[in-house]
């Protein structure tokens, strides 16, 4: 890939993503530049959006921020873009600039007015999107009154406190219902507010604050408020208005303001077609109009998928590889399909076993003729049911395989054979390991299936895991699981030997690990557990088996849902990681993608949470959980403390204030020494909320190492004490000013490469 063309913004810290688009360097050919692939840092940029001059369609080009690989609306935008969506015509950002800054002009009174949305015709393009934003107040005894760009009401809520001196936010509840803070939907577009407040006491503290945000922001954001306000923070409350603030926003083409008292035109698509934005062959053009301006979207029509923007950009959808189509014989069309009964069937084919085989030619035979005749059909008949009974099953088997994904199986192990060869096993096979899938096999189970204990012909003894029921999703997780697992050779990734692809349900056959899973051996009702030792080597095991899948194989794959119940134990406690149903691959040339979101509470990366954006330090976030998990013996998923804190938010505050003993098991106080608060430092800094400020899992895995070793315990993590206190490891955005913010992270990443510098 050559190197990327600069604008004339790229001496203000901006330059232009890198893109396919060689032939005319993006200067003035819309045409071809419309089909580069560009990019800024983890964010795609799809066309009509753009970066670099002549790259986008009017109003939709953005800034590529070089210094912290950010994407902006504009140059004078405080909008950083966090996901694009062409589907729902909707941007996600996050407003750097926080909460709006209030002026006040009077002992009860005071106003703020936020124009995000930039200049470049962005305040028409954009719309901050009704009902996926609210308006959100924090504070004690204010009403707020949110006004449009015309001065128009448009919503507004109040907040309340029992005393002015304590801000206790929903009641305790993380709730935004009107006890320290209100909220209230947003019922219309805006693209500039304005916001009125009105003190209702006259003794309030002026420290009121007022986002326009994302729906679910203030639930995510409630601990960390609370937590600074209960510990007296006066310079980061001062400060607070900065904390980032996500927003949805709408977005049209050919956007056009909207005159007060004009009449509105019924349609705003083009009707000369070769002027419309909407250059796929299949894709529709729909009208948007709001109270403000007036334009249009492309979607792609029923049947086709892809962007409607681009030449060929909406693509035919094979509706018979998806689950759930057809039960029959499927043809795939252009923009629909053509599902029918097999030959020499009839019924429904639009639902399962809706075909069924027609008998009646034999049923004629049988009646005719006598004698030796009858002898001969007879016969004849035994063995035509007998073929028609192999056929059938051969049918049945062949269902399954096209129902439970097997031909794209074959797709993701086409490379090797070898392996598609050995990972297919047949249910016969099955049949004779379980004695037919005695019950007395039976080796465990829940909720979407049993656990069977079996012994294959080559003496293996084997975990054998069927599905109760066959659901598109857990079809979809099987054949994922089954495509990952069967590249992986290491000794702490528990061994997929194989599938079986002949019945409705999911069968997979895993290696017998004989003890039993993490989470069971710590929570137990025994006043000790597993000795520190250890815990600590299974940390190191579970570490060392994720940073293999990070950075050892040929395309990293992130798990998406570490926890102590995908940690398995053999006999001698070796850890084993399983469970990669929901696991992802990641492009060589990616950092992340963005998926739909998945995983267990607790556990689950809140960045990963909010933005859709899945990345290798998703799986660290998970891996400080469990670290957690196995100083505290706390359950993270039920946890809560005595001010409502969940596990990660009550640990790190407590080893901030120095205090871990009141949560850290009694078991590891006795047992564990110095490596305690190396390892709970580890923890602290692999749950930052930032994603950029934790280590990769082979900085983890190595830091692990070093506190086992005894002879290397002089350089492993600084002191528990200098840590909390100076680099304030809490879960918190970081409040990003200037050049001191990279100085401040740099020394981080220093000091903690530091305690992992010994290689293995």
């Amino acid at each position: 890939m050559p190197e990327p063309d600069r604008d004339e913004n790229t001496d203000r810290g901006s330059i232009n993503a890198t893109t396919t688009c060689d032939a005319c360097s993006c200067a003035g050919r819309v045409d071809l530049c419309g089909k580069a692939v560009t990019s800024c840092g983890d964010v795609d940029v799809p066309y009509p959006f753009g970066i670099g001059t002549n790259c986008s369609l009017p109003g939709f080009d953005l800034i590529c921020d070089r210094t912290r690989l950010r994407l902006l609306l504009g140059n004078d935008s405080t909008l950083q873009v966090a996901h694009i969506s062409l589907e729902d015509s909707t941007v996600h950002v996050v407003d750097r600039s926080g909460a709006v800054k209030i002026t006040h002009y009077g002992p009860l009174d005071g106003n703020g007015t936020w124009v995000g949305l930039g200049s470049r015709n962005k305040g028409i393009t954009f719309d901050v999107a009704r009902h996926r934003n609210h308006l959100v107040v924090t504070g004690c005894n204010v009403q707020v009154t949110l006004l449009g760009d015309r001065r128009n009401v448009i919503t507004g809520c109040s907040s309340f406190c029992a005393y002015e001196d304590i801000l206790l936010l929903g009641n305790g509840t993380g709730l935004c219902t009107g006890i320290g803070c209100c909220e209230t939907p947003v019922p219309i577009e805006i693209h500039n507010y304005t916001v009125e407040l009105k003190y209702l006491n006259p003794n309030h503290d002026n420290n009121s604050k007022v986002p326009l945000a994302d729906r679910h922001w203030f639930g995510r954001i409630a601990d960390e408020i609370m937590l600074k306000r209960n510990q007296n923070m006066s310079a980061e409350l001062t400060n607070s208005h900065l904390l980032p603030v996500p927003m949805v926003l709408d977005w049209v083409v050919a956007a056009t303001p909207v005159v007060p008292g004009a009449k509105r035109g019924n349609s705003s698509c083009p009707t000369d077609t070769t002027k419309s934005a909407c250059r796929s062959s299949h894709s529709s053009c729909n009208t948007v109009t709001n109270n403000y301006r007036t334009g249009y979207v492309c979607l792609c029509k029923d049947g086709y998928k892809g962007n409607p923007y681009l030449d060929d950009g909406c693509q035919d959808i094979d509706e018979c590889a998806l689950q759930g189509k057809c039960f029959g014989v499927c043809t795939n069309t252009a923009g629909g399909y053509e599902c029918r009964c097999p030959r020499g069937a009839r019924g429904d084919p639009n639902i399962p076993n809706g075909c069924t085989k027609s008998t009646l030619g034999l049923s004629i035979g049988l009646g005719v003729g006598s004698g030796a005749g009858l002898l001969l059909l007879a016969i004849g008949a035994t063995f035509f049911t007998r073929g028609i009974k192999r056929r059938r099953d051969r049918l049945l088997r062949q269902q399954s395989f096209k129902q439970n994904r097997g031909h794209l199986l074959q797709q993701l192990v086409s490379q090797k054979a070898d392996i598609a060869e050995r990972m297919i096993i047949s249910l016969v096979e099955l049949d004779k390991a379980t004695n037919n899938f005695d019950k007395t096999r039976e080796i465990g189970g829940g909720g979407h299936g049993t656990v069977y204990k079996g012994i294959l012909s080559d003496l293996h003894v084997v975990a054998i895991k069927k599905s109760k029921v066959a659901i598109q999703r857990e079809t979809d997780e099987f054949i994922n699981e089954v495509a990952i697992l069967s590249q992986i050779n290491h000794r702490n990734v528990v061994r997929l030997f194989g599938c079986c692809l002949e019945t409705e349900v999911l069968i997979l056959v895993y290696e017998f690990i004989s003890n039993g899973t993490l989470y069971h051996h710590l929570h137990i009702d025994e006043p000790t557990s597993i000795p520190w030792d250890i815990r600590l080597r299974i940390a190191t095991e579970t570490a060392r088996a994720i940073a293999y899948l990070h950075s050892t194989m040929s395309f990293p794959i992130i798990h998406r849902d570490i926890k102590s119940h995908n940690i398995l134990l053999d006999g001698s406690l070796t850890a084993k990681v399983s469970n990669f149903g929901a696991s992802r691959c990641i492009p060589p040339d990616q950092t992340g993608i963005t998926t739909v979101i998945q995983g267990t509470l607790g556990y689950l990366d809140p960045m990963y949470y909010y933005t859709g954006r899945l990345t290798e330090k998703s799986d660290v976030y998970s891996f400080g959980v469990v670290l957690i998990e196995l100083l505290t013996r706390k359950k993270p998923y039920a946890y809560r403390s005595s001010q409502d804190d969940s596990l990660v938010a009550h640990f790190t505050r407590l080893l901030k204030e120095d205090n871990l003993v009141q949560i850290i098991d009694p078991q590891i106080v006795e047992e564990g020494g110095k490596g305690v608060n190396k390892a709970a430092a580890l923890a602290s800094i692999c749950v930052n909320l930032e994603a950029d400020d934790r280590p990769t899992m082979r900085q983890v895995e190595m830091t692990l190492e070093s506190i086992q070793s005894s002879s290397l315990q002089q350089v492993a993590l600084p002191d528990l004490s200098s840590i909390s206190n100076e680099k304030q490891l809490t879960v918190n955005y970081p409040i990003v000013q200037g050049h001191s913010d990279s100085s401040r992270q740099y020394s981080l990443e220093e000091e903690f490469l530091l305690s992992a510098k010994y290689p293995r």
